[in-house]
């Protein structure tokens, strides 16, 4: 049995959901132009998934999985509503994410302009969603579940803030022009995932 401990860092590194499944590609490729601006996406993603994967753990122990309603009588004990996680999951993700929304857009209006019509592209962003599924398909206890919720925001977070500072400074590069843009930005998100890896042998 992991501990808080181990979970947390095998989600940051060894199983970061950029690196290892890439999950979130859209806004990872689209926002990490400037540090600045993918600080605050990746904090606003952190933030949501600390938020919904707790709100899903208990749909999904309470409410979807089998045998989840037996609490409601012996009538219900063999009822099944897994087949609706996709769409439950989603709305709650959907519903988090407009709460944040209007919390940048008070708080930080400037953050809120720069972040524009990617930060309600959280509601869709995979990596959110997939932390969900992976618990479900893995069966966490609450205690893990909030390990690996911590651990993928911020292993997402430094991925989109390293590749911000990585793109900011090769502008100052010469880079074959047919790679300029998200070729380069592909090539070094591919050598990331390899230096990642090497965190898979490590024992903790």
């Amino acid at each position: 049995m992991e501990s808080f401990f181990d979970t947390l860092i095998k989600a940051i590194f060894i199983e970061n959901m950029i690196f290892s499944f890439f999950l979130g590609m859209c806004s990872y490729l689209a926002v990490s132009k400037t540090v600045k601006t993918s600080m605050g996406l990746g904090i606003a993603v952190t933030f949501v998934l600390i938020i919904t994967a707790p709100l899903n753990w208990a749909l999904n122990t309470y409410l979807l999985k089998a045998g989840a309603l037996s609490w409601v009588g012996d009538a219900y004990k063999d009822v099944d509503l897994s087949y609706l996680s996709f769409m439950i999951f989603i709305a709650t993700i959907a519903s988090m994410t407009q709460l944040v929304e209007m919390i940048v857009e008070k708080f930080a209006p400037a953050l809120y302009n720069s972040l524009g019509i990617f930060l309600p592209l959280i509601a869709v962003n995979c990596a959110i969603l997939g932390v969900s599924l992976f618990m479900q398909e893995r069966e966490y206890s609450f205690t893990d579940l909030i390990a690996f919720a911590l651990g993928s925001g911020i292993g997402w977070w430094l991925a989109i803030v390293t590749m911000a500072a990585i793109r900011e400074k090769i502008r100052y590069s010469n880079v074959p022009k047919p790679l300029r843009g998200l070729g380069i930005a592909f090539i070094l998100t591919g050598l990331m995932a390899i230096a990642f890896m090497s965190f898979m042998g490590i024992k903790i």
